[in-house]
């Protein structure tokens, strides 16, 4: 099958490689869509540490399966598909739980750490334990299924922040999760909306989103900015989805006192946080680590419009063009938000 490889840091190139065998309860999937994630873009020179060449990455796709292990009762070959990134081992102590996204034998598809390489979906074929599969519907297109997987995080973390009705929320960082989250945010009950980023392009889909008030991250007043949009006391709640120190600091600065701020970038291993104004306001600090269990409710959403990916989509290229595209995002071409590949 043809494949697109990280074989070194910034070499990206089209190789041949085995179909994989699907295990007894896994689903051979022929992958019609697979999305760019910015991950997948940060891993093109290495800085995360989790796209250690050699490694197919893509880990947001949709499909059609091929064939089926022995064990698989939920699927057969024709069905329409996306499956979970997270594979999970149903065993250990969190999945008992029902935390599977904190799964103590987690693999991601399309990772390559110093634990495991599990190749991905940047590829014609890919093989995913039935467990983490879900059937789509027949009129949802391929290439909106391969974005299920960012709205699944969007939803997840909107989750985290523990909205009530009436809330002000801000979003700091309005690429593609946060501007999904935006969306997730409204949903759960939000009435004010605020977006901050450093790109004049984000803050407009932030604004065609559902964020009545955008704010420049850059400027020095910004915090003041998103409390005086959120009606003077500050942000109920901030969703952090750019992983920088910066970020971090606008989303400390411009919540209330007792506020709520989800953690949901980690492009940076660390950032700096403003300690004394974390514990001196009482606030609330919680990570936001992939899904767990909500991608048949954001199958529905999308579906439904309810959150709406179509002005996300920036492009639909084949396979083989994904070089090119991954150096466009890499250099944060203005205006390019998700670029989906087509094996």
């Amino acid at each position: 099958m043809k494949a697109l490889m990280l074989r070194e840091y910034g070499r990206l190139e089209m190789v041949e490689m085995p179909v994989p065998e699907a295990g007894d309860d896994e689903l051979l999937v022929r992958v019609r869509a697979c999305g760019i994630c910015g991950s997948d873009v940060h891993g093109l020179d290495g800085s995360t540490g989790r796209r250690i060449p050699p490694i197919v990455m893509g880990h947001e796709a949709a499909g059609v399966v091929e064939k089926v292990g022995a064990a698989v009762k939920g699927f057969r070959p024709g069905d329409r598909v996306t499956f979970d990134s997270t594979i999970w081992c149903g065993n250990c102590w969190f999945c008992r739980q029902g935390r599977m996204n904190l799964c103590d034998n987690r693999r991601v598809l399309g990772v390559s750490c110093a634990e495991y390489r599990r190749h991905g979906a940047f590829a014609e074929y890919v093989a995913v334990p039935e467990r983490v599969a879900y059937r789509l519907p027949a009129e949802m297109p391929f290439e909106h299924a391969a974005m299920i997987e960012a709205v699944s995080i969007a939803v997840h973390a909107a989750g985290r922040a523990g909205v009530r009705p009436g809330d002000a929320a801000l979003v700091v960082g309005a690429g593609m999760i946060g501007t999904l989250a935006i969306q997730a945010l409204r949903l759960a009950g939000c009435a004010a909306m605020i977006a901050a980023d450093i790109e004049p392009s984000r803050l407009e889909m932030a604004r065609r989103a559902g964020a009545e008030h955008t704010v420049d991250a850059r400027l020095a007043d910004a915090a003041a900015q998103v409390i005086k949009a959120a009606g003077g006391r500050g942000a109920d709640v901030a969703l952090e989805v750019a992983g920088s120190s910066a970020a971090l600091k606008l989303a400390v600065g411009a919540v209330r006192k007792g506020g709520t701020v989800v953690l949901v970038g980690n492009s940076s291993p660390t950032v700096e946080l403003a300690l004394q104004a974390a514990v001196s306001r009482e606030l609330d600090l919680r990570g936001s680590c992939a899904s767990n269990g909500e991608y048949p409710r954001c199958i529905e959403l999308v579906a439904g419009g309810r959150i709406d990916v179509r002005p996300l989509l920036s492009a639909l290229a084949p396979l083989e063009e994904g070089p090119r595209w991954f150096s466009r995002l890499y250099a944060r071409e203005a205006g390019l938000m998700k670029v989906v590949l087509v094996p």
